[in-house]
This record gives structure tokens, C-alpha cells and sequence, in this order.
């Protein structure tokens, strides 16, 4: 009898914890027939805005040791291209979909999370509350506690969907910010975004990126991401999608341990689009070699 890796995230019932993160999967048609997407617990869209945004200047990803910066700037066709041109084939996936939102203040939030409340097919909203690339200069809501619990006030008063909000690590104390999104209307966390980094050409003594810093994400910020989960598990009783330089089976499974309910793949569709399905494999394996038949009996098993 194979292992059962279905989980329920935020009331969405999932065939198993692997979601696809934010930003790394486009809209799904750039990976469409390299494999069967029903091997997917859900799908996260690339953020959408009110209006159409051209992102960051040009270079926008450079490799690093152990992972990328990049810079894209949250380029986007906007919400009325979304609905218009990108949902009604994301509809045609019949796997659950997580609508990534992102805007420059809260009001711009509510409004996009009201206009996607009316649309069918959509499972649950991710609040991009933590970019560091999309205005330079600008802190994102979720550096204070006081923001991310008033923008999370805010969405959630615009729809019935669940809450996903996206927590930033670049701060002293993700668990206070945690809390305070949970208090505020938060059906569940992502954590974590991407670190802020910076590359320099030495040749031409000046930042690789057109945006000069970039966020840092793969391998190299997953024990990062490991710490982050297992904090923050032991401080809300809402779910945890742990995301954070995962590129094997064992790495779903650590996440797991550390208190995540589902996990993202996000850099390593960049190095392997086959990455979900390898991993699915992987975790199954790792299961059936432990003698694990179900992941409730490993999620969260880390903690004291």
C-alpha cells in the first residue's frame, strides 16, 4: 500500500504538500507537457496587480554559490489580462489555485482581493506582503508587526476566500509578525521569501543587477527557511507553507518536520523542470523506507 500524501492547507484538500511557489512556475503554460500537473497539490500563480506592472530594469537574475538573485520586479499583464486571458485556462488544470496579489498600498490590495472574490476556480489568495524588489526604497507590510496585521485586516475584510500571507525573512522577529497576521484575519503563512542580496562585477565594479540588490533564494537559504518554519509552528496554530531552497524529497520532508503543513518548489524548476515530479517520487520513497504511511505522522515531529 502506497504512502497517503494528501493534507489539508487552509481548508484546501491537497493530493499531497507540494505547491508550486510564487514567481517560479509563471503561470503554468511555460511547464505545460513536460508533465502531468495533477502530480501538483496546487498551483501559485506569478503575483498579479490592478494594472499592468513592467518590473525592474534589465539585468534582472544572476547565479550565485548555491542558488540566484534575481530582480524581476513583479512584471505582470494585470488583474483585468488575468481574468480575461490567464484563469479560465488555469480553471482547465482542476487542481487547487492560489492567486498571488500584490500592490503598492493596502487599499490596492483590497480592491484586488474584492475582484477575485468573484471569480470561480480559485482556491485561496496569497497576500505578497514581503517582496523586496518592487519599489527600492520601500519597506514591505510584513517588516512590522502594525503593517501586516492591518493589510491582513484589510484583505480580509474584501473576500471569503483563505488568507495566505507571504512573510518576509529580513526581519528580527518573524513570530511577532506571524502572530500578528494570525490575529488579524490570516488563514495561513508562507514563509519564507527571498533574502535581499547583491552581486558586484569586479570588472566592472558595479551590481550585476539592474536593480542593484536582488533576492537571494535556493539551497544556500534553506536552513534559513528550516529555522523560520520551526519558530513560527511553535507560535500559530494556522498553517505554514515552508518554502525555501528545496530541492530534493528529504528537503519536503525536513520542512515537515519543522512544522510546515505543505511546502513550495520554487528555484528548482529553474536548475530541473522536472522538479515535481522527481520529488513527489522522492518523498514516496523516503515514506516507504521509513515505514511512515501518512505525513501527519511526521509533520511537525521536530518540534519540542
Amino acid at each position: 500500500m502506497k504512502p497517503d500524501l494528501t493534507t489539508t492547507f487552509a481548508g484546501i484538500t491537497m493530493a499531497n504538500p507540494l505547491v508550486t511557489a510564487s514567481g517560479c512556475f509563471g503561470y503554468g503554460k511555460e511547464a505545460e507537457g513536460l508533465w502531468d500537473f495533477s502530480l501538483l497539490g496546487a498551483l501559485t500563480t506569478k503575483s498579479i496587480s490592478l494594472s499592468p506592472w513592467m518590473g525592474a530594469p534589465t539585468p534582472r537574475i544572476t547565479e550565485t554559490p548555491l542558488g540566484i538573485l534575481n530582480a524581476i520586479g513583479l512584471q505582470n499583464p494585470g488583474v483585468d489580462a488575468f481574468l480575461s486571458d490567464i484563469l479560465p485556462h488555469l480553471r482547465s488544470y482542476s487542481i487547487p489555485l492560489i492567486v498571488n496579489i500584490v500592490e503598492h498600498t493596502e487599499e490596492g490590495f483590497a480592491k484586488l482581493a474584492k475582484r477575485l472574490d468573484q471569480e470561480d476556480g480559485i482556491a485561496a489568495i496569497e497576500v505578497n506582503a514581503s517582496c523586496p524588489n518592487y519599489a527600492e526604497g520601500n519597506i514591505p507590510f510584513s517588516a512590522t508587526p502594525e503593517a501586516a496585521a492591518s493589510l491582513t485586516r484589510a484583505v480580509a475584510k474584501h473576500t471569503s476566500l483563505p488568507i495566505i500571507v507571504k512573510l518576509s525573512p529580513n526581519v528580527t522577529d518573524i513570530t511577532a509578525i506571524a502572530r500578528a497576521c494570525e490575529e488579524s484575519g490570516a488563514d495561513a503563512l508562507s514563509l519564507i521569501n527571498t533574502l535581499i542580496g547583491m552581486k558586484i562585477d569586479t570588472r566592472t565594479r558595479k551590481p550585476v543587477l539592474g536593480f542593484r540588490t536582488g533576492g537571494l533564494s535556493g539551497p544556500a537559504v534553506k536552513p534559513v527557511a528550516i529555522r523560520m518554519v520551526y519558530q513560527t509552528a511553535q507560535t500559530v496554530r494556522i498553517p505554514i507553507l515552508g518554502m525555501g531552497g528545496i530541492m530534493t524529497g528529504e528537503d519536503v520532508v525536513e520542512f515537515l518536520l519543522a512544522g510546515a503543513t505543505a511546502v513550495g518548489i520554487g528555484t528548482a524548476h529553474f536548475a530541473d523542470p522536472w522538479a515535481v515530479p522527481r520529488i513527489r517520487n522522492e518523498v514516496i520513497q523516503w515514506m516507504e523506507r521509513e515505514g511512515v504511511r501518512s505525513l501527519g505522522e511526521i509533520r511537525g515531529a521536530a518540534l519540542p
